[in-house]
């Protein structure tokens, strides 16, 4: 289960099947975050032994979503290049408390909702290019559970370091934010936006 308190509109996967050079350059920049968020938690947070293991296997899996996007790119004749980002993430981590534990908890349940809103657009994805373009409706379905093991990682972490009832709790906050952010006007289509 995903947690999501809301669900992306089919009209946001027609607009990411009319601009593929897009969608894919920010896709791969996603799984670059990706990685270089659990690296920095992994580094952030040494004395908490139990995240160490997931949070490694799951940087080096985001690496090789990295890749694998960068070959999809390359195939195409695309180059990988800077784009603005979608603030959906930092409006998202905002909401994060500063003081700890707490921040670590929201941190662990930002990056799990990330990972679920991800796991959602690219079920999307998959459908909207079935049969228009079936190696990226490969690429996408290829990914879904992945990105829903990762969110279910992080949900996991969080509920080994904090009490269950606080970690739903929170959750469901935060899943309420997150829905507040999707729906704040956007610029560019980007996987988050």
């Amino acid at each position: 289960m995903l947690r999501l308190m809301t669900e992306t509109p089919w009209a946001w996967a027609l607009e990411a099947r009319g601009a593929v050079e897009e969608l894919l350059i920010d896709h791969a920049h996603c799984e670059k975050k990706a990685a270089s968020t659990a690296v920095t938690l992994l580094f952030k947070y040494p004395e908490r032994l139990h995240m160490l293991q997931p949070l490694s296997a799951l940087a080096r899996e985001e690496l090789a979503h990295f890749e694998l996007v960068l070959e999809h790119l390359a195939r195409r004749g695309l180059s990988y290049r800077r784009l603005t980002p979608s603030p959906y993430a930092g409006r998202l981590l905002a909401a994060a408390r500063r003081e700890e534990p707490h921040l670590l908890l929201d941190t662990l349940l930002c990056c799990a909702l990330i990972e679920a809103r991800s796991c959602e657009r690219m079920t999307l994805l998959a459908e909207v290019f079935a049969g228009v373009d079936d190696e990226l409706a490969r690429l996408y379905r290829g990914l879904l559970a992945s990105e829903a093991r990762h969110h279910a990682t992080y949900v996991d972490l969080a509920l080994e370091g904090f009490e269950e009832a606080a970690v739903r709790a929170r959750l469901a906050e935060l899943a309420r934010r997150e829905g507040e952010v999707l729906s704040a006007p956007r610029g560019p289509l980007r996987m988050h936006s």
